[in-house]
């Protein structure tokens, strides 16, 4: 009860009538603050992450070969600094290792298929960007792409842009998504076709329903409030 009486005081001050030739100073309301904007740094500090770490991510992926597209859930995991582990565990069971410059694609019912990176380099190139993107090592990000930061802390973008002419041959651009420290989405662009969106942590749990590519992308650009 003590507690309360200096603000109950303070109430019945601030209520009190004024007394003739008493005036009230008023405090002027503050102004509206606007979101600041991000940049590049700002969105690398928020992705670092020292230690193991997964995600999960749900990708969708349309063919003609295809009446519906096929929905791929499952898991991405850094166990350690230069390895990379993509899990599909539904349709099928799927877990792809890049780790030492090669890949290893273990499919349930398969013996498992080990092969260079160099005859694959989206795959190399998609180990070393989740490698900088977790250390937060803007210089080696740089290396392989253009960088272009967007937005505020609460719904930003980065934009990465190829600098390998082969890549940029195929591929426009890759565009993450994100809320604060949360990297929900990773949009591919490529030069022929629709963006290809890879929804990802609180995204990927929303994302149980989806089936378009349209639905995949409003999931990959909304901004939960």
């Amino acid at each position: 009860m003590l507690a309360l009486a200096p603000a109950w005081s303070a109430a019945q001050t601030a209520d009190a009538p004024l007394r003739a030739g008493q005036s009230r100073d008023r405090v002027p309301a503050p102004a509206a603050v606007a979101p600041r904007s991000v940049d590049a740094d700002w969105i690398l500090q928020r992705l670092t992450q020292s230690g193991p770490s997964a995600t999960p991510f749900v990708e969708l992926r349309t063919s003609s070969m295809l009446k519906r597209p096929l929905a791929l859930v499952g898991e991405y995991r850094r166990p350690d600094a230069g390895t990379l582990v993509r899990e599909v565990r539904s349709p099928y069971a799927e877990t792809t290792t890049i780790h030492a410059g090669e890949a290893t694609i273990a499919r349930e019912g398969r013996a498992p298929r080990t092969f260079s990176l160099a005859r694959v380099p989206e795959l190399a190139a998609l180990q070393d960007s989740f490698g900088a993107l977790l250390a937060g090592d803007r210089t080696a990000l740089e290396a392989l792409y253009a960088l272009q930061a967007d937005g505020v802390p609460a719904d930003w973008t980065l934009r990465l842009t190829p600098r390998d002419p082969r890549a940029a041959s195929r591929l426009t651009a890759i565009v993450l998504r994100g809320r604060d420290a949360e990297l929900r989405c990773i949009e591919t662009q490529p030069k022929q076709g629709d963006p290809q969106p890879t929804l990802l942590g609180g995204a990927a749990a929303d994302a149980a329903a989806i089936d378009s590519p349209e639905a995949a992308r409003r999931l990959c650009h909304d901004v939960p409030r």
